[in-house]
């Protein structure tokens, strides 16, 4: 039997809650039922007092595409992202995993438009229309330099500060960003809780029936799964089955899957996925213009910033969804709450409860 806890900090997943908040959906939409944990006030929006508004609910798949696509050059990169809702209203930033896209927030997006953010979508290096700026510059997808990354673009933009929201690596990278420059983040939104990642501790191994569910990060350590991310066909097949499996209950069509898949078309998606996967194991070395922040995140930083994290019952990622294991590494303004009946793709088997978590965080 695996030790649940011990499992989550090996695996750098992060180390819940006082209380649970139970999302459930049906096959139109999702219904929310919220509890506070008991360690946090409510400030209002920014701190200034008010009540955050109930967010529609919307059947998932009810958007399916976004109507406007920008660039902006910022670091390393030229990023490509989604934007919409008015141009002076609060930011939320909205943050992709792998094998996803900025279609993971289609429906999500417009609902915090209409809530009145200026919601902004941006596709992760490697991923989409975000390409290098430069041919010579590595293909590093190590943890702080996707944060970094999505500093570059609020400077870009000149977003002074913004609530930031992800699931897998977004999570990640939305941790980072509150660990490290919590002046940049109003609020935090992170699915599967602190995922900072520890190099050290993942050199460890998991018992088998854990190691079994990352199978295809030990793919990808091998010249066999590199080769197969770079062919297009192969790539797919695997991207979907991930899909298939971490999201149990989720009947996607093919569409769907297609609209996100076409973000690996990106010439660079394949680099960036085997050297993100072989980092996290040890495999492959980062850039030392990244080492005093990589040093810093060794520590295991706290958060700081109000932070609502949410764990969906179904992710088979997800050791357990107490929360319990991440808990004291979030010690501002905190809630936690568990989607039931929904998989890894939280915002976009459940976009009502994700936005709700959104506009909830930014009125802690």
């Amino acid at each position: 039997m695996i030790n649940r806890r011990t499992f989550t900090k090996a695996v750098g997943l992060g180390v819940g809650a006082t209380a649970v908040t139970a999302v459930s959906t049906g096959t139109a939409s999702a219904a929310l039922a919220s509890a506070s944990s008991g360690s946090s006030g409510s400030k209002g929006p920014g701190g200034t007092g008010g009540k955050a508004p109930v967010i529609p609910t919307i059947a998932p798949g009810t958007h399916t595409t976004f109507s406007d696509l920008k660039q902006v050059r910022a670091g390393v990169l030229d990023i490509g992202y989604a934007e919409t809702g008015p141009k002076h209203g609060p930011v939320a930033i909205l943050l992709h995993g792998w094998p996803y896209d900025i279609h993971s927030f289609v429906d999500v997006a417009p609902l915090l438009a209409d809530a009145g953010y200026r919601v902004i979508v941006p596709y992760l290096r490697g991923h989409g229309s975000t390409t290098f700026l430069s041919p010579a510059t590595a293909r590093n997808a190590q943890q702080s330099a996707i944060a970094l990354d999505i500093i570059a673009m609020m400077d870009s933009l000149h977003i002074r500060k913004a609530v930031v929201a992800g699931f897998d690596w977004g999570s990640r990278t939305a941790d980072i960003m509150a660990a490290l420059w919590p002046e940049r983040v109003k609020a935090l939104v992170s699915t599967s809780g602190y995922l900072i990642t520890n190099v050290a501790a993942q050199k460890n191994p998991l018992p088998p029936k854990a190691e079994q569910i990352w199978w295809y990060q030990y793919y990808f350590a091998t010249d066999r799964g590199q080769t197969a991310m770079q062919t297009p066909a192969d790539r797919n097949a695997l991207c979907r089955l991930v899909w298939d499996d971490v999201s149990p209950t989720w009947a996607f069509d093919d569409a769907t899957f297609n609209r996100t898949a076409a973000a690996f078309d990106n010439p660079d998606y394949a680099a960036i996925v085997i050297h993100n996967y072989r980092w996290r194991l040890g495999l492959a070395d980062g850039e030392r213009r990244y080492d005093r922040y990589e040093q810093l995140l060794a520590a295991k930083p706290t958060i700081a910033v109000p932070t609502i994290t949410i764990d969906p019952a179904l992710d088979p990622f997800i050791a357990s969804t107490d929360g319990t294991g991440y808990r004291n590494f979030f010690t501002g303004p905190y809630d936690h709450r568990v989607f039931t009946a929904i998989g890894h793709d939280a915002p976009q088997e459940a976009p009502t409860a994700f936005a709700q978590a959104v506009v909830d965080a930014d009125h802690m």
